[in-house]
């Protein structure tokens, strides 16, 4: 599957609304332009200037152009969607679900518009409120592949692993030599217990992966998850030696070291990940709940901070920074990151916990108590989906920048 094709500029005529299919628009000549520009700014002109900047990078030009386009007409869907992709480029997410969501109001029919909106949300590993975006696209066009496969890569996220299998299951003649596709399927049919398909599609994964280092590094990934951490070391053992350089091979033998309880190994396994790849925030955030076990609280602090500072959206660094903020007794910044990971992760039963505890080593009684009363009713309810990953980190990481759409 390719994932340049992810980020859709659109193209629809500004200054025009969304024209009918087939139709036509008259365009000024050059010199009635010039002549213009001036006393009545022409929003195609300054449209197709917004669409040039943005396909070379120059990304302030860009919005630039695209607000001005808004601004002289806001009925142009086009204006806002392409203003939704230049913040989606420079990662400002919060501006970008804005823009299109106003482009969407617009132009409810345009399925690209839609899918950014998933994108949206998927890149910032809100999964589960992408999966409406996603899922609206399938239902106009159950053939399209990029909606369907980041719609169950969504409900793989969310370990929603029926709706994954629904979600990829038609996608597989399609995507028959993508390695990764044929792991989230094979992981989602075993953890649905579907033994057959799960079979099937590992039977094409060996087919495929023949004796890669990658496909060493998806089997190792795949008994990882079964809990066969000495099979799992085998299998990535054997990747790294094919491909010393392969990305996040020493990664995920950190996890198996990690459940083998073997901290050093593990710690010198993301120390070499992270020379390869100096600005992922997963190694540090592993490499912080290493030293915050060994009680060495301000090398822990340190990781996480890095983590952060690569990835302010990190959720279980700022989760972790808190359990080392509370260790120090230092409360109030304490309380701060607990609040930083209520707005990335408002369910958790875990945030609510510790938030409570904060808040009784503060004296806020009431507030504390209210605090541990949510966590007990959400653990109770069952919706706690992502505790592990605060606690333990994000599973998975490498698959989200694989196999996740690209920009």
């Amino acid at each position: 599957m390719t994932t340049c094709s992810f980020l859709l500029l659109l193209s629809i005529t500004a200054g025009t609304g969304l024209p009918a299919q087939g139709q036509t628009t008259s365009r000024p000549s050059t010199q009635d332009r010039v002549n213009s520009s001036h006393a009545h700014p022409d929003p195609q002109h300054t449209f197709e200037q917004g669409q040039i900047a943005l396909q070379k990078g120059e990304l302030k030009e860009a919005e630039r152009a695209f607000s001005r386009v808004a601004e002289l007409d806001p009925h142009s869907a086009a204006a806002f969607a392409n203003l939704g992709v230049v913040y989606m480029r420079e990662k400002q997410w919060n501006s970008a679900l804005k823009e299109l969501r106003k482009a969407e109001q617009l132009a409810p029919s345009v399925a690209g518009i839609r899918l950014n909106i998933g994108l949206a949300y998927y890149r910032q590993n809100r999964f589960e409120q992408a999966i409406p975006a996603f899922q609206s696209v399938v239902g106009d066009d159950p053939s399209s592949v990029q909606a369907r496969y980041l719609l169950g890569l969504c409900h793989f996220f969310s370990h929603d692993y029926p709706q994954a299998v629904s979600a990829l299951q038609p996608l597989q003649e399609a995507e028959a030599n993508d390695l990764n596709f044929l792991y989230v399927l094979a992981i989602s049919a075993w953890q649905s217990r579907q033994p057959e398909l799960e079979q099937r599609v590992l039977a094409r994964l060996i087919e495929v992966g023949g004796d890669t280092p990658e496909f060493h590094l998806l089997m190792g990934k795949g008994h990882y998850n079964r809990e066969e951490y000495d099979e799992a070391i085998k299998e990535l053992t054997l990747a790294a030696a094919g491909s010393p350089r392969l990305p996040f091979v020493h990664f995920n033998l950190g996890l198996c070291y990690i459940k083998k309880q073997e901290l050093e190994r593990a710690k010198a396994e993301f120390l070499a990940d992270a020379k390869l790849e100096p600005d992922v925030a997963y190694n540090y955030d592993q490499l912080g709940l290493i030293e915050f076990q060994q009680q060495h609280v301000k090398e822990a602090q340190t990781y996480f901070e890095r983590a952060l500072h690569l990835d302010p959206k990190l959720a279980s660094s700022h989760y972790q920074l808190a359990r080392v903020y509370q260790e120090e007794g230092r409360f109030e910044k304490a309380l701060a990151e607990t609040d930083a990971v209520s707005r990335l992760d408002t369910e958790n039963s875990s945030v609510h916990y510790l938030r409570g505890q904060i808040l009784q080593r503060l004296g806020r009684t009431q507030e504390a108590k209210s605090e541990m009363l949510h966590a007990t009713q959400i653990a109770n309810a069952a919706r706690n989906k992502r505790q592990e990953e605060l606690e333990n980190g994000v599973k998975d990481p490498d698959l989200l920048q694989q196999a996740g759409p690209g920009q």
